[in-house]
C-alpha cells in the first residue's frame, strides 16, 4: 500500500489510443486517484524508465506499476518485458501485461520473463471496468510495493 500522500502511478504502454481510452477511462470512473503516463511502443517505455527518479523532480515519477501491451511497433512488450526484468533499477517495478492475446505460448514466455500478472483484455466496458475495479483492490489496497 502506498503512502497516502502520492499518487499511485501508472505506466501505461499501449500502441492503441482506443485501448488507452478505455484504461484512463475505467480508472477515472473508480475511486481511485493515480497519475497516469502513457507510451506507445516499447522504446518509449524504456525511454520514460530511464528518465524516471522516486522523486519526480525535474524528471519522471519512477511508476508504481506498469501495464504493458505486447504487441506494439518498434520494440513490442516481450522485448521491453525482458529488458525490464533484467535491469537492476527497474526489476522490482510489478509489470502487468494487459493485451488480447490469449495464447499459452504468450502467457507462457511473459512469466518466465518475469511478468507479475498476465490479463486478457475485455471488450466490453463494463467487463473492462470490473476488470480494472479489480486490479485496483489488488494492486493499490491490498500488496505493499516497494
Amino acid at each position: 500500500m502506498k503512502n497516502s500522500d502520492s499518487l499511485f502511478s501508472i505506466l501505461i504502454a499501449e500502441d492503441d489510443e482506443d485501448d488507452y481510452t478505455l484504461i484512463t477511462d475505467a480508472i477515472k470512473s473508480s475511486q481511485n486517484k493515480c497519475q497516469v503516463n502513457w507510451v506507445r511502443d516499447g522504446e518509449e517505455l524504456l525511454d520514460f524508465l530511464n528518465t524516471t527518479n522516486d522523486l519526480g523532480v525535474g524528471k519522471n515519477k519512477r511508476p508504481d506499476i506498469i501495464l504493458l501491451d505486447l504487441n506494439m511497433p518498434k520494440k513490442d512488450g516481450r522485448e521491453a518485458l525482458e529488458e525490464i526484468k533484467s535491469h537492476p533499477k527497474f526489476k522490482n517495478i510489478p509489470v502487468i501485461v494487459l493485451t488480447t492475446s490469449q495464447a499459452k505460448m504468450d502467457i507462457q514466455k511473459v512469466y518466465d520473463l518475469g511478468a507479475n500478472s498476465f490479463i486478457q483484455k475485455p471488450f466490453k466496458y463494463a467487463d473492462f471496468s470490473s476488470m480494472m475495479e479489480s486490479f485496483f483492490k489488488y494492486w493499490i489496497h491490498t500488496v505493499k510495493l516497494p
